[in-house]
């Protein structure tokens, strides 16, 4: 079976203690570079042995390379930096988490690979498919609104993204050429515009958030563009995930139309894990040619579902699109930095063995 798979996992898994402390021990120059990458493919190895025991069709590095999921551009991508984001992660208790985001300083353009090297070491590791992870190109325009670019870079958004694009489309040709077949994009801004409170932020911003699921739309697809035959894309819409905590919520109805017949990606992986999803009627507008990944399963706290109750979800979905273009995952990656989410190892095993579990039982596949 080609991707996406039945059991389906984000990307991202929790760093073990050691790869933590090597990461803390590098950045305070206690361990060299060679010290580092050795630490990394260690525990890259083993995050590979616990996908492929889990049953997985798939595998990933678990991002065990990035300090977050976007942050490997920072540094191959000319031109980009970081400062602090204009949103804050938050929870149901209303606790507050600042973060970074990234920032356009200069002129983009892509200097070296930026996420070849990790899939090379995948690849020579892996027995199940490897999958690489990218962040989606308006995860480096949203965050921090219009001052997230300077304006002696380039005179509006539509002029970085025609470079950026660049930068992505060179990036999966040298992914492809390295024998990728498969890829993800982690997406968050349309997601969030689909938040009446996030909304409101963007138009006391002075900006239309309209025209911005346009401007997104079209950067995605420009990034997407001449993708070689036989590469696979999906694209994760997440609403958020740093440590437990979330961006947004609100159902995928405001956007759902546009976003899965206007975008040229092969499958969609939906986060449905808690209520601030909304319900499944959004999968109507889901064109036959296209799958998507149900995120039934939280990354995000250690209890574990039921699986009656996760098949009886997508039993639910399936009266709304064919159960044949289904899969089940995680609604997001364990970990989309270092810290990762307040869960353990061993939790994050029985959630992996969970999913395949699930998608046996509906599928009698995984």
């Amino acid at each position: 079976m080609a991707p996406p798979f039945r059991a389906e996992h984000v990307g991202s898994l929790l760093r073990p203690a050691s790869l933590a402390r090597a990461f803390r021990d590098h950045n305070a120059a206690k361990i060299d570079d060679k010290a580092f990458v050795e630490a990394q493919d260690a525990a890259i190895r083993d995050v590979v042995a616990l996908q492929e025991a889990a049953g997985l069709k798939l595998v990933t590095d678990g991002e065990f390379r990035r300090g977050s999921y976007w942050g490997h551009f920072i540094g191959p991508v000319e031109g980009l930096t970081v400062k602090p984001a204009a949103f804050s992660f938050h929870d149901e208790a209303g606790a507050e988490q600042a973060f970074i985001a990234p920032h356009v300083a200069g002129p983009v353009s892509r200097t070296q690979g930026i996420s070849t090297g990790e899939f090379q070491f995948l690849k020579s590791v892996a027995k199940a498919t490897p999958k690489v992870t990218l962040p989606s190109p308006p995860t480096f325009h949203f965050w921090r609104g219009k001052q997230g670019i300077e304006a002696s870079a380039y005179a509006d958004a539509e002029a970085f993204f025609d470079d950026f694009a660049a930068v992505y489309r060179q990036e999966i040709a040298a992914l492809a050429a390295l024998g990728a077949t498969y890829m993800t994009l982690d997406e968050v801004p349309l997601v969030m515009l689909c938040d009446e409170a996030i909304r409101a932020q963007v138009s006391d911003w002075g900006e239309d958030s309209d025209r911005l699921i346009d401007l997104y739309i079209t950067a995605i697809n420009k990034a997407v563009a001449e993708r070689p035959a036989g590469v696979t894309i999906g694209m994760h819409l997440c609403r958020g995930n740093f440590k437990g905590k979330f961006l947004s919520e609100g159902g995928y109805e405001p956007v759902a139309d546009r976003l899965f017949n206007e975008i040229d990606v092969d499958a969609f992986f939906l986060e449905y894990d808690t209520t601030r999803a909304g319900d499944f009627a959004p999968l109507r507008f889901v064109p036959e040619a296209k799958h998507v990944v149900l995120g039934l399963v939280s990354s995000k706290n250690p209890v574990l579902e039921d699986i009656d109750a996760l098949c009886r979800r997508i039993d639910e979905a399936a009266s709304v699109m064919a159960l044949d273009r289904l899969a089940v995952s995680p609604q997001c990656g364990f970990a989309s930095a270092v810290s990762g989410n307040p869960i353990t190892v061993d939790d994050e095993k029985r959630k992996l063995a969970l999913v395949v579990e699930t998608a046996i039982r509906m599928w009698g596949e995984a």
